[in-house]
């Protein structure tokens, strides 16, 4: 018996070990090669040197092998970051391949060469009135952020238009600096909502981080270069499209300097220095796959030059600093400012400027690479109202659209919008609360409902809100 006996289990093997050996050649075009010891991309290290088993070694890596072997013999324990310290390259064929392979959520994406027909085109940037329209389909009111926001963004990505076609103005020689945004406003007023919306709008990549989690290099926590690891994850390893992405660092109110203290200020002031460059644009290593910084984790090189950076915090007791500097203007007389004109406004924090920011806690240099300030105004019980049932994706449509799947039309009374948007209010958290709320009362229904088929529709009313009633319920005819 010989393979002649079997030609169709013969080519079936031929044709798998050609599948297999194609899909791994597309993966090698895809991405990288990484060292195997110093962990780096063959963008930072140049061309590396394939070894048996499927092993890249850099040259400076290649370089301390070779001077280990010329101090008096070969000892794969001195080359720094090396692991399997005690791997003896005899037995390297009965060595499993893949615990020496590096996962793809740790290899990073080759370069593309930019030709004229890939680089970011004119006509490919939305104008401002363009994003503002989007906008309006998912975010109610905060109309004037929206517009700022919008302008903003559209000049970014001209500047990044005039970065990428190497474009530029001989006869002034115009450079135009970055525009981040720093957004202030109080929770649940829409501030991360209006990020993910805009990046999900120019289909970019997003990162959101948490200020309250980053410290100054050397101390627990995580460091600056984390946003830009984070950033990288999300562009699938893609270094040129993370470099065209949005950063949005939520909590920013949250590094502000310390008043008094005296301890070092490692999540306050030290954190703000430390994003001095990356709001200003440099380059940076940051490790893939992974928050922290090791011996087994591959780096790479980003620049932040045309990453759009936009901060958001809620800044709590602002009002209170912008209250007292315009008080300082009331005088006497009839063209006097009353003292207690500022005390109810509900749109305080639109009269903020750079020297009530110093004050809260922001040092100088941190805000003048934000020099785009947007405030978002609180919430009211009409824009609760509109936030319940406008937007494309409304809390109220993906009710009525899960039950439409059941056959069963679900409908809101206007006076319960208003009871919700009451609630909601009352609990402070602006429009966050509306689900909260939203979730509690319709418990009941999405378990009841599915038990009986004859259910046709189902009426909201305030009555069942205020517990003095139940649903109208219509069964089919």
């Amino acid at each position: 018996m010989n393979e002649k006996d079997f030609p169709e289990e013969k080519m079936e093997d031929t044709a798998a070990g050609s599948s297999l050996a194609g899909n791994k050649k597309k993966e090698e075009d895809e991405y990288e090669k990484i060292c195997y010891v110093c962990r780096r991309p063959e963008n930072v290290t140049g061309p590396m040197v394939s070894m048996p088993g499927g092993m890249n070694l850099c040259h400076d890596c290649m370089q301390k092998a070779f001077d280990s072997v010329s101090q008096g013999g070969f000892d794969i324990t001195k080359i720094q970051n090396m692991p399997y310290m005690n791997l003896n390259l005899s037995d390297l064929g009965s060595i499993n391949k893949k615990d020496l392979e590096i996962p793809n959520k740790q290899r990073v994406k080759k370069r593309s060469e930019k030709e004229p027909g890939q680089e970011l085109k004119r006509k490919d940037i939305p104008a401002p009135h363009v994003i503002r329209r989007k906008l309006d389909d998912y975010v109610i009111g905060q109309e004037q952020a929206k517009k700022v926001i919008s302008v903003a963004v559209y000049n970014h990505y001209k500047r990044v238009y005039l970065t990428d076609s190497r474009k530029k103005d001989e006869e002034e020689n115009v450079q135009i600096e970055k525009s981040n945004i720093l957004m202030i406003g109080p929770t649940g007023s829409g501030k991360t909502y209006l990020v993910k919306t805009l990046a999900r709008l120019l289909d970019v990549p997003l990162a959101i981080a948490d200020a309250t989690s980053l410290t100054e290099a050397g101390y627990i926590g995580d460091d600056i270069e984390s946003v830009v690891s984070k950033l990288l994850t999300a562009a699938d390893n893609d270094v040129d499209k993370a470099e065209r992405g949005i950063i949005f660092i939520d909590e920013i109110d949250k590094i502000a300097k310390k008043k008094s203290t005296s301890s070092r200020d490692v999540s306050g002031e030290s954190v703000q220095q430390e994003l001095l460059k990356l709001l200003e644009g440099s380059t940076v290593e940051v490790p893939v796959g992974s928050n922290q910084k090791n011996a087994l984790t591959p780096m790479t090189a980003v620049s932040t030059e045309n990453i759009l950076f936009i901060c958001g915090g809620a800044f709590p007791d602002l009002e209170d600093i912008i209250k007292e500097r315009l008080k300082e203007k009331s005088s006497i007389g009839f063209s006097a400012e009353l003292k207690d004109r500022y005390e109810k406004d509900p749109n305080i924090l639109s009269h903020v400027t750079n020297e009530d920011l110093r004050k809260f806690g922001m040092i100088p240099e941190f805000l003048g690479r934000l020099p785009i300030t947007v405030t978002l105004e609180s919430l009211d019980k009409d824009l609760l109202v509109r936030v319940l049932k406008e937007p494309k994706n409304a809390i109220l449509k993906q009710y009525k659209r899960l039950l439409e799947l059941d056959e069963v039309n679900l409908v809101f009374e206007d006076e319960a919008l208003e009871w919700i948007a009451e609630e909601a209010l009352k609990k402070k958290t602006g429009a966050r609360a509306l689900r909260a709320i939203i979730e509690n009362f319709m418990l009941d229904i999405m378990y009841e409902v599915p038990k009986d088929p004859n259910i046709g529709s189902v009426v909201i009313t305030r009555a069942y809100l205020d517990k003095n009633g139940g649903p109208l319920i219509q069964m089919r005819c």
